[in-house]
């Protein structure tokens, strides 16, 4: 699928979870899968989880994360106290 296919099913919306990037149709916010996915979570155990979900929305989320990365002006992340 193509990355502005994928990108299609992302959308911001300042009536449904505060203006954060979800998906459509849903109210499950990117951030949600992308943390899921960093936490070491598969793919299918994230769809078992958010049954409303599909593999390209898994797909969608991490290219508007790449994209994300990709900006020229990055901001530098806030701290963040990691325990080891």
């Amino acid at each position: 699928m193509e990355e502005t296919d994928l990108l299609d099913r992302i959308v911001v919306d300042p009536k449904i979870c505060h203006g954060r990037p979800c998906f459509k149709g849903t109210r499950v916010m990117v951030s949600v899968i992308l943390d899921s996915l960093a936490e070491g979570a598969t793919p299918e155990e994230i769809l078992e989880d958010y049954p409303t979900l599909r593999m390209e929305d898994i797909q969608a989320a991490l290219a508007y994360a790449a994209i994300l990365a990709r900006e020229e002006d990055l901001m530098p992340l806030r701290s963040f106290a990691f325990s080891e």
